[in-house]
């Protein structure tokens, strides 16, 4: 960390998948930066296709005006990954040509937002001699080093209100309804998710379950005059069928198999995605932003923003890249949920 730097110009991106958050760091980090610091603000589209193909344009305070409630990004994203190799190609290296890019731009820094690839690819471009500093997001909520990333509040949300409309339609027709949530290595919107909805069965990819207790479990349910349930599965559940398109498809027939009850399957997917942030998320992503803004105002490069016990703190990329947050099996919410009578199927 070195003397507060004042005039920089600093390049933006956002990468991966497009959550809820996204224009609300965009502005944290620029508002910031242009107010506080007398900072140039170098707007990159579409993540790190545009560092490839040097296509940027200067944001101003007044383009910063009016995104903080807007969904996706102005920017756009791409899931370029510049350090994956094409065999047989012949062409420049990606890695060569953002390094020359962002010296033509003049850059002193490229903040990158995204995450765990976004993260990891912000980690070697650090190595290859950029100057780089990270900013967390992905509504999974699967990066390593920060206790949250903005995106998953906002998806929690969207997956809850569609567990508690499950639950009139279940009720009236006595069935067991399924609801499919994102979460290919991470269960954490499954787990929220459906403690807040009152998910009566959650199944998660870092909890191994077993179809038949699961099954049994619904039986008892259905003999103990409980008229309906409520199962979420993130979808990166074992498949019982892997034939089936998704985990909720292979779980509905399964139970179907095994209880004889009526069962119906539902995935959300890209909804989750979708829309203006929740406030929670809105409030976390312009932390970060503003964080983001002052590190660099202090040099305190190849680092990302995270929040430990409700601080923001930096974290390494050196040691984010190429983790994964995941539930574990004693965490104290799944141990809550077990204590009220929710299965996970072991």
């Amino acid at each position: 960390m070195g003397k507060i730097k004042r005039g920089q110009r600093i390049g933006i991106l956002t990468a991966g998948g497009d959550c809820p958050g996204l224009n609300a760091a965009i502005r944290g980090v620029g508002k910031t930066a242009i107010v506080k610091y007398d900072m140039t603000l170098i707007g990159i589209s579409d993540g790190f296709t545009g560092m490839i193909n040097k296509e940027y344009r200067e944001l101003t305070e007044h383009d910063l005006s009016g995104i903080l409630t807007l969904g996706g990004t102005i920017l756009g994203t791409s899931r370029e990954k510049p350090f994956k190799s094409e065999k047989g190609k012949k062409e420049i290296s990606k890695p060569r040509l953002i390094r020359e890019h962002y010296e033509q731009m003049g850059l002193d820094c490229l903040v990158c937002v995204g995450g765990n690839g976004t993260l990891k690819t912000a980690w070697k471009l650090a190595q290859e001699g950029l100057n780089v500093v990270g900013i967390p997001k992905t509504i999974d909520n699967d990066v390593w080093g920060t206790d949250m990333t903005f995106g998953f509040d906002s998806a929690v949300n969207i997956a809850t209100e569609a567990i508690d409309r499950l639950h009139s339609t279940a009720n009236s027709h006595k069935r067991i309804m399924i609801i499919e949530v994102m979460g290919h290595n991470a269960g954490w919107i499954a787990l929220y998710s459906g403690i807040a909805g009152g998910g009566d069965v959650i199944l998660i990819p870092e909890i191994e379950y077993s179809d038949e207790k699961v099954a049994e479990y619904l039986i008892r349910r259905a003999s103990e005059n409980k008229p309906y349930s409520i199962v979420v599965v993130a979808e990166g559940i074992r498949k019982a069928d892997e034939n089936s398109c998704s985990a909720a498809q292979s779980l509905s027939k399964r139970i179907r198999e095994l209880t004889g009850l009526d069962t119906r399957e539902t995935v959300l997917g890209y909804i989750q995605r979708g829309g203006t942030p929740s406030p929670m998320d809105r409030v976390l992503a312009t932390r970060y932003g503003a964080a983001a803004a002052d590190m660099i105002a202090a040099r305190d490069y190849g680092k990302m923003v995270a929040l430990k016990d409700d601080l923001i703190v930096s974290v390494p990329l050196s040691e984010v890249a190429g983790k994964l947050k995941l539930v574990k099996e004693n965490d104290p919410m799944v141990t809550q949920a077990m204590n009220m009578g929710t299965s996970f199927g072991i």
